[in-house]
């Protein structure tokens, strides 16, 4: 299994910390955010190589943290340089595929959001499963469910729907970017965004996907700690207390 994390943004809400540096390499308690969530992972011993996307404009500093890691990280950059000419995070998932011939079961992954359970608890999941999967939390606020992914499940967690940003919510089931592809799926991420998908929003390609084939939704066991401005940075400084 491959783990892709998402890392080609450019941080913009948190400048100035983020101007010259990438949001993923962040401390929190003293560790990086992806060495978090690698370090968690790697509990599951099923993910052979991880993939780190970057920009053009923090790839060395990806580089040089990878250089000191004793898992296999391969960090690819995208090309890009600015906020502006972004692929979005859809075409940043088939970028690395096609740059690194990858034919595998993938874990997709937001690279700048912490968890206080462990990321195995979903990979057991999707192995049951056999199928693609994403995770979901309930989320109160429909501001916030109209800036984000929104499914609409079945009593086994099937995907009956699901909406990027939508006007009218139908749920309040919250999707955050933690998405599991079986091989055969992942080799439909090209197709999807062919036929129209959007590409900025990594769950852009799961609402293809979903009306394409089985794909389910685990509900979350704890909390996900966003880390978006500079006041979610300072705040989850302060109550972030580890994986449990």
């Amino acid at each position: 299994m491959k783990c892709l994390i998402l890392a080609a943004g450019y941080a913009t809400r948190l400048y100035p910390l983020t101007e010259n540096f990438p949001k993923p390499l962040l401390k929190v308690q003293g560790k990086t955010i992806l060495d978090w969530l690698i370090e968690d992972m790697d509990k599951a011993q099923v993910i052979d190589e991880y993939v780190v996307i970057s920009n053009h404009k923090f790839a060395e500093h990806f580089l040089q943290w990878a250089a000191e890691k004793p898992q296999k990280i391969t960090v690819v950059d995208d090309g890009t340089s600015t906020n502006e000419t972004r692929l979005g995070a859809v075409k940043d998932i088939q970028f690395a595929i096609d740059a690194l011939y990858l034919d595998d079961d993938m874990l997709v992954i937001a690279g700048d959001n912490l968890l206080d359970f462990s990321l195995t608890k979903f990979i057991d999941y999707a192995q049951e499963k056999k199928t693609s999967c994403i995770m979901r939390y309930y989320e109160p606020s429909l501001q916030r469910l109209q800036k984000s992914g929104v499914v609409t499940v079945d009593e086994n967690g099937k995907i009956l729907k699901m909406a990027e940003k939508p006007a009218e919510p139908e749920s309040h089931w919250c999707s955050p970017a933690f998405y599991y592809y079986t091989r055969e799926d992942a080799k439909l991420v090209a197709e999807g965004i062919a036929q129209g998908c959007g590409t900025d929003a990594p769950g852009s390609y799961i609402t293809w996907l979903c009306g394409q084939t089985t794909v389910h939704a685990m509900e979350m066991p704890g909390r996900r700690y966003d880390i978006g401005n500079l006041e979610s940075y300072e705040q989850v400084q302060k109550e972030y207390k580890g994986i449990c």
